[in-house]
């Protein structure tokens, strides 16, 4: 541990709603998760999945899109917003996700959904959710455990969304040895990444972002798991952060990215060895030429695209709490998010 910082005093000042514990949590969440009775027969019947969600609820929609367009048989997607797109359909299943429950847009939505006779499957730790969802007999809501900051249960959040779909038979599940494998490996790489006992990496990254932009580069289907990392960045460490993906951003913002001051950027690198070989090439090009004084890479381990996309998940969100608590921050803290809630509830 680099001993410029003392992470737990840092810990005992700044993380007062134990941002720390929920996240080395994450691993016994998803195994929970994983283990749920879920009492529905499969169905491949649907045409798609629309998911439903804003903000920290929302982030699990996009990684069932990215391993549906990998792997999948049916199209997903992702709708962060009030209402519905003008196509859905009642043969599209709704996965409506609101960790409290009360999350306005996905509630004026999931509304929408059954006024026109559709299916809705809720997961939230409670509120308005579970009330409407309850009423329908065609729908199916599923609780988490509550008390806990939305961006902070992404392992109950996910895992859940991620079990509706096997038992759906949308998605196969795999063995009962492999996920424990998966699950084996993902706990030792939490602990080696864990603020305390560090092995000084996730340290190192986020002391090279102090007072630098953030950039964030990843192939496409890692971007669900880079996207999250931006939007971490921007609630656990307060500060703002970019993401794009390759290989679209070679034909328009790698322009920009060659003209900029390298000593006032860090760019993150995202990579897997399940990479196409052209993107490979582009991903060596643009470290050999374009990178900056603080440019690192995150290879994203694991014998699968989940496990891969799960990795890089949680590895950087030790990055952005260590972030937060050597900026004296407290990474829970979302007070704009609070006022504007309640700015809304006033009008």
């Amino acid at each position: 541990m680099d001993n410029d910082y003392d992470i737990s005093d840092l810990i005992e000042k700044f993380d007062k709603q134990d941002m720390c514990g929920f996240t080395r949590r994450f691993v016994d969440n998803l195994e929970s998760s994983f283990a749920t009775e879920i009492e529905i027969e499969q169905d491949l019947d649907w045409s798609g999945v629309l998911c439903l969600g804003m903000g920290g609820s929302a982030a699990g929609g996009d990684f069932l899109k990215t391993l549906a367009d990998h792997s999948g048989g049916i199209p997903f997607v992702v709708w962060k917003d009030y209402g519905l797109p003008s196509w859905w359909g009642s043969d599209w299943l709704v996965i409506a996700t609101s960790y409290s429950g009360n999350t306005e847009e996905t509630l004026d939505a999931v509304t929408n959904v059954l006024e026109q006779g559709g299916t809705v499957i809720g997961i939230t730790s409670g509120g308005k959710l579970q009330e409407i969802i309850s009423e329908d007999h065609n729908s199916l809501c599923l609780n988490i455990p509550g008390g806990q900051m939305p961006r902070s249960a992404f392992g109950h959040l996910f895992g859940t969304q991620l079990s509706i779909c096997w038992a759906l038979g949308i998605f196969q599940r795999p063995s009962n040895e492999n996920i424990v494998d998966m699950l084996t490996r993902l706990r030792r790489l939490s602990s080696a990444a864990d603020v305390i006992g560090d092995n000084g990496l996730t340290l190192s990254m986020a002391k090279s972002m102090l007072g630098r932009q953030i950039g964030i580069i990843s192939p496409t289907l890692l971007s669900p798991a880079a996207n999250r990392f931006a939007n971490q960045l921007n609630e656990n460490s307060e500060r703002f952060a970019r993401q794009v993906d390759l290989p679209e951003m070679n034909h328009n913002e790698i322009v920009a990215w060659g003209s900029a001051d390298k000593k006032s950027h860090s760019d993150i690198y995202f990579s897997w060895e399940g990479l196409h070989p052209r993107v490979n090439d582009r991903l060596k090009w643009m470290l050999d030429e374009i990178s900056t004084e603080s440019s690192w890479i995150i290879n994203c381990e694991g014998h699968s695209l989940l496990e891969c996309l799960l990795y890089a998940a949680h590895i950087t969100d030790w990055i952005t709490i260590i972030l937060a608590l050597i900026e004296n921050k407290d990474p829970s803290d979302m007070d704009p998010i609070v006022s504007l809630k309640k700015h809304l509830s006033s009008i």
